[in-house]
């Protein structure tokens, strides 16, 4: 799908859509448990794909309103009876990947031409250790993977932090329920800096609404303690909202002339995106958080300034702080992002080629951006790079200058589905071209 973009301020109350990180989680541990209802999940592409495989391995899961009604496995998921697809879910994948290893047979699982990109050689090796033989089909680490579950041989083991996080939620997620003689303690070393902890907080969360017992040590090494034979019980979960998607809502509202968001949903949580609301205080935005009421208030106050953001916690924000880059005075500096690089898209390279396509004086390093604020200067035919969060970031630049088209646009159902819907609803001149 290809969509224009013309020169658009925005102006609207809106409700900002649910967590997919806490959603991909929630329906993943109630189908583990026994009978839960998920309420107000969101409902996209890569949710669906986890939906679909913990169908695979025997829950239950129905749509009904805004609720997912699950009646979970009670920590005994089944070898499915085919392949494992999850599409563009990365998240699907390596959670995925570590519950069928303690599952007695063979799992292969695979996605689309981006999945079959993206390193697991981590979470693999880690599997390995632990006993189990999981493997690339291509000895390169990337789906398709093939997972032979069983018996654990040892209980100790180390990973490395620096990649993804999602390695570390997914032993988390299946370690607590693997099935031993006797109580077992396994303990998980990361090496290096975690990168995205937030969305280890996130998963530690969510088990310990559920009863699970996981010791975290924070002295010397990172090391999550975990004893064997547990159980999970989610009766109820609320999902809340999502502060990855509502970071180009915010930058919007604070970038646009003229611009006045109201976005609503928006309640603490563990999200480490919810940074964007300092980011944007420290860029200068006239932006209010009643974080009790759950509204946050942004309105076009005049120019942005840049500051230097480290992005190690918070890898999903850089295309939103990389456009937000481009109309701040003087230069805003996005560092500590070679993780970054390893997404649905090398991130860090496809904003700096689209962005340069828009007069951009922005410089790509190995783990940083630097961005010339007040460069952006005209539309241009933008390449979406089929990622959710390129797309919606380049809409942004669109809405400032005008005469821009976005392809892959579609992508937008990885997250957001109805994020041109909501933008247009708030004023934004966006049309479907094909």
């Amino acid at each position: 799908m290809k969509i224009s973009i013309q020169k658009s301020k925005i102006n609207g109350k809106i409700i900002a859509p649910s967590s997919k990180s806490y959603t991909h989680r929630a329906i993943t541990i109630a189908a583990l448990s026994s009978n839960s209802t998920v309420i107000n999940p969101l409902i996209s592409k890569d949710t669906e794909a986890t939906i679909d495989a913990c169908r695979a391995f025997g829950a239950d899961i129905q749509k009904k309103e805004n609720e997912l009604i699950i009646k979970g496995v009670k920590g005994k998921p089944q070898i499915p009876d085919n392949v494992i697809d999850v599409k563009n879910s990365g998240t699907t994948l390596r959670i995925m990947t570590a519950i069928f290893a303690f599952v007695d047979g063979v799992t292969v699982l695979t996605g689309d031409s981006s999945i079959i990109k993206r390193p697991n050689n981590p979470l693999l090796l880690a599997l390995n250790n632990l006993g189990i033989n999981a493997y690339s089909t291509r000895n390169n680490g990337c789906a398709p993977i093939i997972v032979n579950g069983g018996k654990i041989k040892c209980n100790k083991i180390s990973i490395d932090g620096s990649i993804s996080s999602q390695f570390i939620s997914a032993l988390l997620i299946s370690c607590p329920l693997i099935k031993t003689e006797k109580q077992e303690i396994i303990t998980i070393s990361i090496i290096g800096e975690l990168k995205s902890r937030p969305y280890v907080d996130i998963t530690l969360e969510l088990l310990n609404n559920v009863g699970a017992k996981i010791e975290v040590k924070e002295k010397g090494d990172l090391k999550f303690i975990i004893s064997t034979n547990q159980t999970y019980h989610l009766k109820e979960y609320t999902v809340p909202g999502d502060f990855s998607s509502a970071s180009y809502l915010l930058a919007a509202g604070a970038m646009i002339e003229n611009s006045d968001i109201t976005l609503k949903n928006v309640f603490p949580s563990k999200q480490g995106d919810a940074e964007i609301i300092n980011i944007l205080k420290k860029m200068g935005a006239d932006i209010v958080w009643d974080s009790e009421g759950g509204i946050v208030t942004v309105k076009y106050a005049g120019k942005l300034h840049g500051i230097t953001v480290d992005v190690g916690k918070t890898p999903d924000l850089v295309p939103t702080i990389a456009v937000l880059g481009c109309v701040a005075e003087g230069t805003t500096i996005i560092e500590n992002a070679a993780h970054v690089r390893l997404k649905e898209t090398d991130r860090l390279h496809a904003m700096a080629v689209e962005l340069k396509k828009m007069g951009v004086d922005i410089t790509e390093e190995l783990d940083k951006l630097s961005i010339k604020g007040g460069t952006l200067k005209w539309g241009a035919d933008l390449h979406g790079w089929e990622d959710h969060r390129i797309v919606m970031s380049l809409t942004l630049a669109g809405l400032v200058v005008g005469n821009a088209t976005i392809d892959t646009a579609e992508s937008i159902a990885i997250s957001y589905p109805d994020f041109f819907d909501v933008m247009k609803r708030c004023g934004a001149d966006i049309k479907i071209l094909d």
